[in-house]
């Protein structure tokens, strides 16, 4: 069976979760089953970076259209790519964005609905032709794949996708390094390191983690780590002036290897108001960090009882959630290896080779 990737969301080291997913479930694939033949069909921007995950266990084609332009990525996703995937069984499309239509089959992962649930997180003219795209390429994909219950149960309500065209595949998660890594020194001292992993999007609510840890006494409060795309950017910094923990933040921005944080890290936390999936909460537990989180349907699928769980709306929640979860760590440490050694990149792919099968069929 020939499948393509649709890779036309792709810029290198700019996308995120839906970066990780599709690099680890086409490794995952090109193990898990070497009869398929892979393609990745790239944009501009992932050409120009030379060799990546997508031309490690795949053939390549380069559509022409680009990933940072939206006018550019939607011309190619609705009129190059169908001609570019021409002679494959199955065309996946894993980020949400389609072609709506072509001769291959058509799978589709839609993560999320964030523009339907938390409208006021997404710019308007965004929301809007976001929910043009996504909802057209949703109802004519032959399957859909999305990564929790919650998330199907959304598609099936904002979408109206039927429930029988809807596959739930977990996210897995990459084991780290077994070699020791030595932790990064940020300057806490003796003080414990409370790491957050996140771009700075208004649905990750990182604000209101400064908030929360303003409520913490100072006499036992942590040092507060913000790593990820925008998050060294002047607002959350002037947060921390206004609470008055400007000593006790540090904002890092994007980091290229987290294993250093995470070796530092006594504790993960989060307060995203929306997921669809949760994967930093799934690769904190596989590291053995202990993790403090939004309770949210979604990612009391992902970590069970392995988390200390807060309101996301509700700063003293998250105070209190700080000192709980580094109180409990141990237990925590434990629950969250155990939990997490449910969800592997194998499965998924296995998982997702039968969507294929049943969607040629």
């Amino acid at each position: 069976m020939r499948v393509g990737f649709d890779l036309l969301f792709l810029v290198p080291g700019q996308t995120g979760g839906r970066e990780t997913y599709a690099r680890e479930l086409m490794r995952g694939l090109a193990a898990e089953r070497p009869d398929l033949e892979l393609t990745a069909l790239i944009n501009r921007e992932t050409a120009a970076a030379g060799a990546g995950f997508w031309s490690e266990t795949a053939h390549v084609i380069e559509v022409g259209s680009s990933g940072v332009a939206r006018g550019s990525w939607a011309l190619g996703e609705l009129w190059r790519l169908p001609r570019a995937a021409r002679g494959l069984d199955v065309l996946h499309s894993p980020a949400n964005f389609a072609p709506l239509h072509g001769g291959a089959v058509r799978v589709l992962n839609v993560h999320d609905v964030l523009w339907r649930r938390l409208p006021d997180t997404v710019p308007t003219a965004l929301r809007l032709g976001t929910n043009v795209l996504v909802t057209a390429a949703a109802r004519r994909a032959d399957r859909i794949i999305t990564g929790s219950h919650t998330a199907a149960a959304d598609l099936e309500q904002e979408l109206k996708v039927p429930a029988d065209r809807i596959s739930v595949v977990p996210n897995g998660v990459t084991v780290p390094p077994a070699a020791a890594v030595a932790p990064a020194d940020l300057g806490q001292g003796a003080r414990p390191l409370v790491l957050s992993v996140a771009t700075d999007l208004p649905h990750k609510n990182l604000a209101a983690l400064v908030d929360g840890l303003a409520l913490v006494p100072a006499a036992t409060r942590p040092v507060l780590a913000f790593a990820g795309h925008g998050t060294d950017t002047g607002a959350l910094r002037a947060r921390a002036l206004e609470r008055g923990v400007a000593d006790d933040v540090r904002l890092l921005g994007a980091v290229g290897d987290l294993e250093p944080l995470y070796a530092a890290a006594a504790l993960f936390i989060t307060a995203t108001r929306f997921e669809g999936f949760g994967l930093p909460v799934l690769e904190a537990m596989v590291r053995g960090v202990p993790v403090a989180c939004s309770d949210l349907p979604v990612l009391r699928e992902v970590a069970g009882d392995a988390a200390v769980w807060l309101d996301p709306g509700d700063p003293a929640t998250i105070g209190r959630a700080i000192t709980a979860a580094l109180g409990d760590a141990e237990r925590l440490r434990s629950a969250g290896r155990v939990r997490a050694q449910g969800f592997s990149w194998a499965a998924a792919a296995r998982a997702t080779a039968e969507v294929y099968e049943r969607a040629a069929r």
